[in-house]
């Protein structure tokens, strides 16, 4: 059947490293059920055999970025499937790879997909970017609070408001050299 010429859904069981693609037409018959090694090449051979302006159909997971634009860019109208909303594949009986490939394309092909949206790719920079610097900030949060959490057990009272400011570093600077000296009257100084 892989000759046939009417319009086909393809859904993709996205992985990190290896990926299911099962395509259908329109009345929902498997043409075709494979696993690849993920890479633009290897679903591109693929893909041309899924005819003019296939309508595919993946999950919104890791790493979904290059794929979507790899789909696109071979002529693809591309559908992201809404993790929650198809989070019902859970409670099938049998769970696999090649299952959640053809429901995915079931879902696109009746019109029942969950669909999430789809940022261009400015706007995927612009999130990375600012999960990136909340990462960072949470990060350096962190790594605060674990000063603070050694200052207390060490007994060490901190009066200003603002630890890492000009005071608060004297006085760390001040608990360290205590410290390193044996001596355990850090705080005195300001008392």
């Amino acid at each position: 059947m892989s000759e046939y010429g009417g319009q086909q859904f393809v859904g993709i069981d996205l992985h990190r490293r290896r990926s299911v693609i099962v395509r259908t037409t329109e009345a929902g018959e498997a043409l075709e059920a494979v696993r690849i090694n993920n890479g633009v090449d290897s679903l591109a051979a693929v893909m041309a055999r899924a005819g003019e302006a296939p309508e595919v159909v993946l999950e919104a997971t890791y790493g979904w970025y290059w794929a979507v634009d790899a789909l696109r860019a071979g002529g693809a109208d591309v559908h992201l499937a809404h993790p929650l909303g198809v989070k019902m594949f859970e409670l099938r009986r049998v769970k696999n790879d090649f299952r959640d490939a053809t429901d995915l394309a079931d879902l696109l092909r009746m019109g029942r997909l969950p669909q999430a949206w789809i940022a261009p790719p400015a706007t995927r920079e612009l999130r990375e970017l600012v999960r990136h610097r909340a990462k960072l900030v949470a990060l350096r949060s962190g790594c605060k609070c674990e000063v603070h959490a050694v200052l207390a057990k060490l007994g060490v009272q901190v009066p200003m408001s603002d630890l890492f400011g000009q005071r608060g570093l004297d006085l760390l600077a001040l608990t360290l050299t205590s410290e390193a000296a044996g001596h355990n009257e850090a705080h005195s100084w300001f008392i």
